[in-house]
């Protein structure tokens, strides 16, 4: 067959759509093989190169299945999968999951740390997850088989894996309360821990996703998350299965070098698109676009009808800005469907119903950090984006450090309870009684997200989250204020800046920034630095110190967030080394 011949999955079928109404991801797979939907892979340009219809995957993931049991594979066991978008990763997650074992998606290798960081990423999971086998793309075999030497498990290339012969065997009979995969969450302020998902959390959570946005006959999924993350892994690639979607794949890598490729292929459905992306993927969209290029000419979004925002906080400015660049290519702002959701219930927590667009309050600062307010000083606003409403089957309450539920519009804990939430971290019951609690009704386990937010009209709005508070003499400040305020700054760009405190030799706490610095000359590396001084100061009311150094340095978590716990580790420990400047 030739590229030209190629032709994707549809996106009709006269299947009749279930929403993620099956007792396990296996029956939500053999159900959507009977379709002719499925995944689509394209090259960095957009150009299809592989349809995978789900019948095929599912006939993939049987034999690798088959070829698992062979190699002693035993219901229980782990499975270590290099998560690369594409078919072998779907057949060997899949093929696991029917072989009773539990895949456990690890990150592929970025441009940032370097090699030894990434054996030592993927060895810090390993380590937790104990896998009886490592699957990884031949390409990063050095590394791959570096991991897998140092945790004690046998690392082996996909390629090969599918070369062995597939005996058909007995498979285990899954029960809804089987664990069905392990979720790293991203690490941003902890440790990373893996979430035990069970079948019965993650149908769940689909059936949420399907009647949540009303996914319907004419949608189709675009996406380039990776599959190691929650929003990726689960609402990309495992959602489409069980609410029956064709879906397009670009992978990321190759959006972080073409990111208008994303919106190309949005264009070119000629139904409607259902997309998500954290801020930052509409932010380098939207920077992409040249004064020469003509939007109406090359993008047609009119057809995006949820343009899913998550992942990381929501930044209504630069999804402002969005809009202004691609309105013209028929965007409309009412296709934003902010978004709240944690590796630990799944993915989703609420959605904005579809068509309802961003909406924004504007909440005084002193009112978010919970301190007094300075009536010398000026009042100052920050934007907070409405995330939506609960999922069907979640219950929200936004508690008080006395654990009593809050009243709309005041400021707490987030909690969720539901079918949804993990049954708990993996081989860590310290961590899981840490943030599990037991309904005093009996009726389920609630959870204490780690995040700071607040109900308003059934509508929850997320500030931040508690473990990145700065508190310095008393006084709150959340980081992002800060980091938001230095951007304003020319020259500076979305995750640019980390904000943290600091203890100084007297014992004194005091605001500590770290920022990318793009400028060469001394002398503007001093005014710029000044610059970041007096920004902060009119923040925060106090000196700080800021530090300017080299692009590309800030630490990042596995789903490309900044990690700010990090930063202030590496700072600390002199990992990250500043540009020296005159005092």
């Amino acid at each position: 067959m030739t590229d030209a011949a190629l032709t994707p999955t549809p996106n009709h079928c006269a299947l009749p759509r279930r929403r993620s109404d099956f007792a396990t991801f296996t029956e939500a797979l053999d159900y959507a093989a009977q379709g002719v939907k499925g995944f689509n892979f394209h090259d960095p340009r957009g150009t299809l190169v592989r349809p995978y219809p789900f019948s095929e995957l599912r006939a993939d993931a049987l034999e690798t299945a088959y070829r698992l049991i062979a190699a002693g594979v035993q219901p229980g066991d782990r499975i270590a999968l290099i998560a690369e978008t594409g078919p072998h990763f779907a057949a060997l997650f899949c093929g696991a999951i029917y072989a009773g074992a539990w895949p456990v998606p690890l990150p592929l290798p970025t441009s940032f740390g370097g090699k030894d960081h990434y054996i030592d990423q993927i060895g810090t999971q390993m380590a937790s997850a104990e896998p009886k086998y490592l699957f990884y793309p031949e390409e990063i075999e050095g590394m791959a088989l570096a991991a897998a030497e140092k945790q004690g498990c046998e690392g082996i290339a996909w390629e090969s894996f599918e070369q062995r012969e597939a005996t058909q065997a007995p498979l285990p009979e899954l029960q809804p309360d089987d664990i069905c995969f392990l979720q790293y969450s991203s690490g941003s302020t902890r440790f990373p821990h893996g979430v035990a998902v069970t079948h019965r959390s993650l149908l769940h959570n689909l059936a949420g996703h399907g009647h949540g946005m009303q996914i319907g006959p004419t949608d189709r999924c675009i996406s380039w998350l990776p599959w190691y993350h929650d929003m990726g892994l689960v609402g990309c690639f495992l959602s489409p299965i069980g609410n029956q979607f064709s879906v397009d794949y670009l992978k990321t890598e190759d959006f972080a070098r073409r990111p208008l490729a994303w919106l190309d292929l949005i264009s070119r459905n000629p139904d409607t698109s259902v997309s998500f992306s954290p801020t930052f993927g509409y932010d380098i969209c939207a920077r992409r676009v040249s004064s020469q290029t003509n939007v109406a000419e090359r993008f047609d979004l009119s057809r995006w009808r949820i343009a899913g925002n998550g992942a990381d906080m929501i930044r209504p400015d630069v999804m402002q800005n969005f809009v202004n660049v691609f309105a013209a290519a028929g965007f409309k702002a009412n296709a934003f469907l902010p978004s709240y959701g944690l590796a630990e219930a799944t993915l989703a927590v609420t959605l904005m119903p579809p068509g309802e667009g961003i909406h924004v309050e504007l909440v005084e600062e002193e009112r978010l950090s919970g301190t007094p307010r300075d009536l010398s000083r000026p009042a100052r606003y920050r934007a907070i984006v409405n995330c939506g409403v609960p999922l069907p089957g979640f219950d929200i309450e936004i508690r008080g450090e006395d654990m009593k539920a809050k009243a709309d519009h005041q400021i707490g804990k987030v909690w969720c309870k539901s079918i949804s939430v993990m049954q708990g971290y993996y081989r860590d019951p310290e961590a899981t009684a840490a943030c599990m609690v037991p309904s005093e009704d009996g009726n389920g386990v609630w959870l204490d997200t780690g995040d700071m937010g607040y109900m308003a009209n059934g509508y929850l709005f997320i500030v931040g989250r508690a473990k990145d508070m700065i508190i310095i003499n008393g006084k709150n400040h959340w980081p992002q204020d800060i980091e938001w305020a230095v951007e304003q700054l020319p020259g500076f760009n979305h995750g640019d800046i980390a904000a943290f405190s600091v203890e100084m030799e007297n014992g004194e706490e005091v605001p500590a920034v770290l920022v990318h610095c793009r400028v060469s000359d001394e002398d503007k590396r001093v005014e710029l630095r000044e610059q970041i001084r007096d920004k902060v100061r009119s923040v925060t009311g106090m000196n700080c110190v800021v530090e300017l150094v080299p692009p590309r340095t800030l630490p990042r978590t596995s789903s490309g967030k900044l990690s700010r716990a990090k930063a202030k580790k590496q700072y600390l420990s002199g990992e990250i080394e500043p540009y020296k400047l005159a005092a």
